[in-house]
């Protein structure tokens, strides 16, 4: 006996069955691809949003020593947010760019410390050349952030963006910097 039926007699069991489960599976990935869908987007979304946050002006900051500004930005994680406090230890270079530099040893990630007074001005090194010190492993930096050779520390300071908008300094995200 033939499965082949006239149109007036309707589906046959199998043309029923295949659009049943057809149908059924097309739901189904619906169902699993659909919520998937915002984290493939979101990123795409976001990858342009560069939030910078203003530290204080142009004329706060000198060619010869980085000097060092806390600053507050907003974060949020999932449903958590909060407001973290960060710095940052900037310099105008002698070629008029500006280098905001991280104060987190690129070693093992200890806080680094700037030659500074007491008052927490920058003040020349007392070794002339190694402005920073991280006292965890004995890294040193000169002035841009670049590691003393041979030290623990083989890249230098992570810098963040640096914008210069009607004589405000701004900062952004952070990235990494080449040895």
């Amino acid at each position: 006996m033939s499965d082949v039926r006239n149109s007036k007699d309707g589906l046959s069991r199998r043309q029923f069955l295949s659009y049943a489960l057809g149908g059924t599976g097309a739901f189904m990935t619906a169902a699993i691809v659909a919520p998937l869908v915002p984290f493939a987007v979101d990123p795409l979304t976001k990858a342009g949003a560069k939030n910078f946050v203003e530290v204080g002006n142009e004329a706060d900051f000198s060619t010869t020593l980085p000097k060092r500004v806390e600053f507050t930005v907003h974060k949020k994680d999932g449903w958590y947010e909060s407001d973290a406090k960060l710095s940052a230890w900037i310099i105008k270079k002698e070629d008029g760019s500006w280098l905001a530099m991280s104060p987190i040893c690129t070693h093992l990630g200890c806080q680094v410390n700037g030659s500074t007074d007491a008052a927490g001005n920058p003040t020349p090194p007392q070794d002339g050349e190694w402005f920073f010190h991280c006292p965890c492993h004995g890294s040193f930096f000169n002035k841009y952030g670049v590691p003393k050779p041979n030290v623990p520390a083989t890249r230098p300071l992570d810098a963040y963006a640096v914008q210069v908008e009607n004589g405000k300094v701004k900062l952004g995200p952070i990235s990494q910097r080449k040895a």
